[in-house]
């Protein structure tokens, strides 16, 4: 298939064509050069007509773009889910553990930048193409990895293909639906992708580890992939930047200095407590930051254009997700161990416990579309993350003693709030920018939301170890060793629980729950705080949004 560039015709340009004799073609083509937009844009786009209006392909291309988002949710709450067999089997530390969740967003969080300025020079779906293979690929490898060490090693693999992945759906959408209110209602659908497989997952991933190994959740990836590639090529024209510019190794290798060593060091401080590595890791990204921010400055053709995040909307849209994902996550990390383990309930017994929530947020995604057009995002947003904010209060001081029903009530509201928020925050993050850079400017925002995952479970999940460790009384009849695994995490005081009489074993369970729920107030109070942080940012950024139809 003839790879095309992939940006939107004018409406007034087409209108105009419309009306121009076939003998003065050559003057239409020569106006089309000089504006750097062609006929072949159209095709490139799936617009056939003056208005911009998507063709039926278009809606089923967008059904095959949400295949990787709902990948990717899978993988990360099926993860959450298999965490306690994958401890009980692997035996890993606590750093460990959350290495185990975190290699993924991380590697992914640090290659997103490159990888989206890579589409935009090589091909977006040539991208989609070979991170789904690779995903595959290694998906199929952390199956049956036999040590923890191998598992995190197969879990930063996945994040370097992910990587590929997510820019290149979502700069897609945005070559493919060029007529704003259409752009808002996929973004909706696309981003409902993710609501769905946290649904999904837990569900199909619950009846998994019943009945087969941890590793089979790994293998989910395989049947959600497979009609993706058949299916991209027939569906999906390619789209690039029509002017990349030259290749900056330089950049690329700043943005990885960048992110890897600010998130490496915000993880070593959470697990480790404060030291000389943690803050130096932090000042070396920060430094490559700052050189990475000069030299796309001044450039003419930037890898990322920094200049976009001046314009409120944009960098608004981007700190909106970011805390909004470090809440998600880091929900979910400490209420699938607190359903389990606490609770007692099966993976999938939490799973349905969380469904009316994960529901809620598909719901929520869609239904803020036509909301959208009346109500100005400065006064959406906050009001979607304040509804949130209070979810966290109802599990702050409502799950306790093993109870589910604040759990469900607290996750339907954060839902409910996040939902509307990131459909609104992802398509104010896409107009903003030129189409041409589509693939940086999602990139931007996939970094946004993987850095908030590895924020969430390092930093909030990190904060719940440390109080479990500090706050936990341990019966007097334990030995040494039965005592520093209990202490280390909730999964180790289940383990060893088993060994114990029943009487031990109850006391020991009921320290560990105190301890750890003792934890998720401290937590879900810092959870409040971020909600109510996002809206603040959002009523003051997001006043004057810039499009870019």
């Amino acid at each position: 298939m003839t790879e095309q560039t992939a940006t939107p015709t004018p409406n007034h340009m087409t209108d105009r064509r419309s009306a121009v004799p076939e003998a003065s073609a050559a003057t239409t083509a020569a106006r089309d050069r000089g504006a750097g937009r062609t006929s072949q844009t159209r095709q490139a786009t799936g617009q056939t007509g003056s208005t911009g209006r998507a063709p039926r392909r278009a809606w089923f291309a967008l059904a095959v773009l949400m295949l990787p988002a709902l990948l990717v949710s899978i993988d990360n709450t099926v993860l959450s889910f298999a965490l306690p067999e994958i401890s009980s089997d692997l035996e890993p530390t606590a750093a460990q553990q959350l290495w185990i969740i975190d290699a993924y967003p991380l590697v992914l969080a640090a290659l997103l930048v490159a990888m989206g300025s890579a589409g935009d020079r090589w091909g977006r779906r040539r991208m989609l193409m070979i991170g789904s293979i690779g995903f595959a690929a290694v998906s199929v490898g952390a199956a049956f990895a036999p040590t923890a060490e191998l598992l995190i090693a197969a879990r930063a693999a996945l994040g370097f293909f992910g990587a590929m992945l997510m820019p290149s759906t979502l700069s897609l959408l945005r070559s493919i639906f060029t007529d704003r209110e259409q752009r808002r209602l996929a973004i909706a659908i696309w981003a409902s992708a993710f609501a769905a497989g946290s649904a999904f997952g837990p569900l199909v991933g619950g009846l998994l580890l019943e009945h087969f190994a941890w590793g089979s959740v790994f293998l989910l990836a395989v049947p959600v992939l497979v009609p993706m590639l058949i299916l991209v090529p027939l569906l999906i024209t390619e789209s690039r930047d029509p002017n990349p510019g030259r290749i900056d190794v330089w950049s690329i290798l700043l943005s990885l200095a960048t992110m890897a060593p600010i998130v490496f060091g915000i993880k070593h401080i959470a697990t480790e407590g404060v030291d000389a590595i943690g803050p130096l890791f932090i000042a070396v990204g920060l430094v490559a930051g700052y050189l990475f921010v000069r030299r796309q400055l001044a450039s003419d053709a930037p890898m990322l254009d920094v200049r976009l995040f001046t314009v409120g909307p944009f960098g608004g849209a981007v700190l909106v997700n970011l805390l909004s994902v470090v809440s998600l996550v880091g929900f979910l990390f400490f209420v699938s161990q607190h359903l389990q383990i606490i609770a007692g309930l099966s993976p999938v017994e939490a799973g349905v416990a969380l469904l009316p929530g994960l529901v809620a947020m598909i719901i929520s995604g869609l239904v803020v579309v036509p909301i959208a057009r009346r109500v100005h995002p400065r006064v959406l947003v906050p009001a979607a993350l304040s509804l949130s904010a209070g979810g966290y209060l109802v599990v702050a001081f409502g799950a306790s003693d093993g109870s589910t029903g604040a759990v469900i009530v607290a996750f339907t509201m954060l839902g409910i709030g996040i939902g509307m928020a990131e459909t609104v925050s992802n398509e104010l993050i896409l107009s903003s920018a030129p189409p041409a850079k589509a693939g940086a400017a999602s990139a931007v925002s996939e970094t946004a939301y993987e850095l908030g995952a590895v924020l969430g479970t390092a930093g909030l999940g990190s904060i719940i170890a440390a109080h479990y460790a500090s706050a936990i009384e341990l019966p007097a009849a334990l030995t040494a060793a039965q005592a520093d695994a209990a202490r280390e995490t909730l999964a180790g005081a289940a383990a060893v629980a088993a060994e114990l009489p029943a009487a031990q074993a109850d006391a020991l369970m009921h320290a560990a729950a105190v301890a750890f729920d003792g934890g998720v107030l401290v937590t879900s109070l810092i959870g409040v705080g971020l909600m109510v942080a996002a809206a603040v940012i959002a009523a003051v950024t997001l006043r004057n949004p810039a499009q870019h139809d």
